[in-house]
């Protein structure tokens, strides 16, 4: 299995490590975990070095930091947006689950402070991209939590991707030099798409991880009836923030089209 893309396992203790900062191969330079967690189990999450995003995919849960409690439910990623808790390095937070529910947490070192932040869904940028070019076929939802415009002092990005049924995302093929991650979920278990990470491709699957290389191109596809849900997530460079995309210019005429 390529170090790009790869399926991780959950372990008996409900955690799949998705990608380390500092990988001798491919370093994303963020490490991200995902957490199962059972009806009334409670986790603490608390970084001296690194900021941390703790990102609701599924489920009920209550997040408790620095005096403040806040609740996040979600019964579809598909349909329903994301909730966030955004930490500075050395501020800690306690996740307690009321029903069964699945978290992720994205880190990286920052040595800025900066004051928490709870993303509801309202709270986050919702855009519909692709309307109305090429029959549809690249028309997907992106929502953005944070990035550079609402949260410069991050040194990350969080957002998600719904990639609609039978269509594409993450194109026209681009890519930028910032280090990228998407985390795959589907709704139904056997659903299934594809992902090209330049010259090569991997079938996605649900739960699966694609670690993506700065400069390197990654369009999405997906198959008809299975809506497909990713968590894209950018570490900026120093000196040199995501702001936006690359187009590969053997298909810029398709991305003439699409303005």
């Amino acid at each position: 299995m390529s170090l790009e893309f790869s399926r991780p396992e959950f372990d008996g203790q409900g955690v799949k490590v998705l990608t380390r900062s500092g990988d001798a191969v491919n370093d994303s330079m963020m490490d991200i975990t995902v957490y199962r967690m059972a009806a009334g189990e409670s986790r603490t999450f608390r970084d001296d070095a690194q900021e941390t995003a703790v990102l609701l995919v599924l489920g009920h849960i209550a997040f408790a930091w620095q005096g403040r409690r806040e609740e996040g439910r979600r019964g579809s990623f598909i349909e329903e947006g994301p909730y966030l808790l955004h930490l500075c390095r050395g501020v800690e937070v306690t996740v307690t689950a009321w029903e069964d529910s699945e978290v992720l947490t994205q880190r990286t070192r920052n040595d800025r402070e900066f004051p928490a932040v709870f993303y509801r869904p309202r709270d986050c940028r919702e855009d519909i991209f692709g309307e109305g070019v090429l029959e549809g076929k690249l028309e997907r939802t992106v929502r953005t939590v944070f990035d550079w415009s609402n949260a410069p002092y991050s040194n990350m990005v969080s957002g998600e991707v719904i990639n609609h049924q039978g269509g594409w995302s993450s194109y026209t093929p681009h890519h930028h030099p910032q280090p990228e991650v998407y985390y795959y979920r589907y709704e139904r278990p056997e659903g299934f798409g594809a992902c090209f990470l330049g010259d090569r491709a991997y079938k996605i699957t649900d739960g699966c991880c694609a670690a993506i290389p700065g400069g390197v191109t990654h369009p999405q596809v997906t198959a008809p009836a299975f809506p497909m849900y990713y968590c894209w997530m950018i570490r900026h460079l120093e000196g040199n923030p995501w702001r936006d995309r690359i187009v590969d210019e053997r298909y810029a005429w398709i991305d003439a089209r699409m303005k």
